[in-house]
């Protein structure tokens, strides 16, 4: 008898496609509830939030507070990895969900600068800081009720369902603010349809709910506390056993964060105040490139599983120093179809790293720890990529008279940063191979039969 294989929990054939839906689902409405905040951050906020400023200082602190959301994410990374990992995947993504959803919603209910002074400000601050905490815990336990439900041999392609939903959720978001403001006059849009993005999303967070609510706990954790193996610290252990891999995913998700966001805000905030193009353009260019990521995620997670989740992810850092300057260069142009190029250009970046991330990610870690160390690496760097990453660019763009290439030399960094990263990370599953400590085997205490049941294989294995 193959003891790997002799107590795996019964999984119903349909299960692992409900997970992933629920999971991708669900994300889609938290990316959107995230993702929706970036556009009127550069369109509306400055005005409606920090109209005592100039222009220029006004814009920065919309994007501010733009920021604050990306500190947060490591905090809700942290308490929901640590409950993840000690009462399960599925209770925290239902938990995350109505709380990113409730904030959300609150957003739109906001007086603003002209109602009752500098408390608007604070008061969207609060809000932002609080949606981060809940976008935090999100993603990884997404990643988990997907991969953890999937085949071995199929992980990266269910995988590849959660990575999906960024770029749907960026679709809807940029889909309704561009209606919106290609609608709505700007004192309309000023006045109150800002709003309504943020008020709609309350219909979606019940649908998101529902959907949730139905599917089982993963496979792997439902094992480990059937044995009363949970960890009783999981934080702890993966940040003194796990430095490295956390590292690792801190460099790699740095990458496609970093362009992404450059794309959502100064891309288009470039476009709309130095190219003069409408919003609705902008944003347009936004929703195309996303539409090229959501097909190249799923066509490259349907290969990922056989051509190795770390390839494409190597693939992917190349192609961000590759492309840094080019981008920079097409959206300098002025031209509608050359600024299309850039935003397509980013996609095609992000589809061929962030698609294999959720199963490369939780091939590093062990299963008592997994959702504790993917996001606590993934919602670090969101704060280097998303958080910073907009300013930084602006601050080079703006200290260099307007020259792009200081912003290239950063971006091309980035991208080595991920190559590196992807070349050099140790699996857990190849660690425990190769005799190297920190595999999954030193965090079950098991035996090799039991390690091998509950840690994914290695990149590209099949069974």
């Amino acid at each position: 008898m193959n003891l790997a294989h002799s107590h795996q929990p019964v999984r119903s054939a349909g299960q692992p496609w409900r997970a992933a839906l629920a999971g991708g689902f669900g994300s889609v409405l938290e990316f959107y509830d995230f993702f929706v905040y970036s556009p009127l951050a550069v369109l509306v906020f400055a005005d409606v939030f920090f109209p005592a400023q100039s222009p220029g200082a006004g814009a920065l602190l919309a994007l501010s507070t733009f920021a604050v959301g990306f500190i947060a994410r490591p905090i809700g990374g942290l308490l929901a990895g640590h409950l993840g990992d000690r009462v399960g995947r599925r209770p925290m993504l239902v938990a995350t969900f109505l709380f990113t959803g409730a904030v959300t919603f609150a957003v739109g209910l906001l007086p603003t600068y002209a109602q009752i002074g500098v408390w608007a400000p604070a008061l969207l601050v609060t809000l932002r800081f609080l949606q981060g905490i809940g976008l935090g815990g999100e993603w990884g336990g997404a990643a988990l009720l997907a991969v953890e439900h999937a085949p071995e041999h199929r992980r990266a392609f269910f995988g590849s369902l959660i990575s999906a939903s960024a770029p749907l959720g960026v679709i809807l978001a940029n889909g309704v603010v561009a209606v919106l403001t290609g609608t709505l006059t700007r004192s309309q849009l000023l006045a109150w349809g800002w709003r309504i993005p943020f008020l709609v999303s309350i219909v979606l967070v019940i649908v998101g709910l529902l959907l949730r609510m139905k599917v089982e706990e993963t496979p792997e954790f439902a094992r480990l506390r059937s044995a009363n193996r949970p960890s009783p610290s999981p934080v702890l252990q993966v940040l003194r056993r796990h430095p490295r891999q956390i590292l690792a995913v801190v460099a790699i998700h740095a990458g496609p964060t970093t362009v992404g966001f450059l794309s959502g805000t100064f891309l288009v905030g470039y476009a709309v105040k130095a190219m003069h193009l409408s919003p609705a353009v902008a944003l347009t260019g936004t929703i195309t490139g996303s539409v090229v990521h959501f097909v190249l995620t799923l066509l490259i997670g349907r290969f990922a599983d056989r051509g190795g989740q770390r390839r494409f992810v190597s693939i992917g850092g190349a192609a961000i120093i590759v492309w840094a300057f080019p981008m920079f260069w097409l959206a300098g142009l002025g031209q509608v179809g050359a600024l299309f190029c850039a935003f397509i250009g980013v996609a095609v970046v992000q589809a061929f790293i962030s698609t294999p991330e959720p199963a490369f990610y939780a091939s590093l870690f062990g299963p008592e720890t997994r959702y504790s160390g993917m996001s606590i690496g993934y919602q670090t760097a969101t704060i280097i990529g998303g958080g910073a990453g907009p300013l930084v660019i602006q601050a080079l763009v703006d200290g260099s008279g307007g020259a792009t290439w200081p912003a290239s030399l950063y971006l091309a960094g980035v991208g080595v940063l991920v190559l590196v990263a992807a070349l050099t990370v140790r699996t857990a599953t190849a660690g425990r191979g190769e005799g190297a400590g920190g595999g999954a085997e030193g965090e079950s205490g098991g035996g090799a039969g039991e390690s091998a049941a509950t840690v994914p294989p290695a990149e590209g294995a099949t069974t």
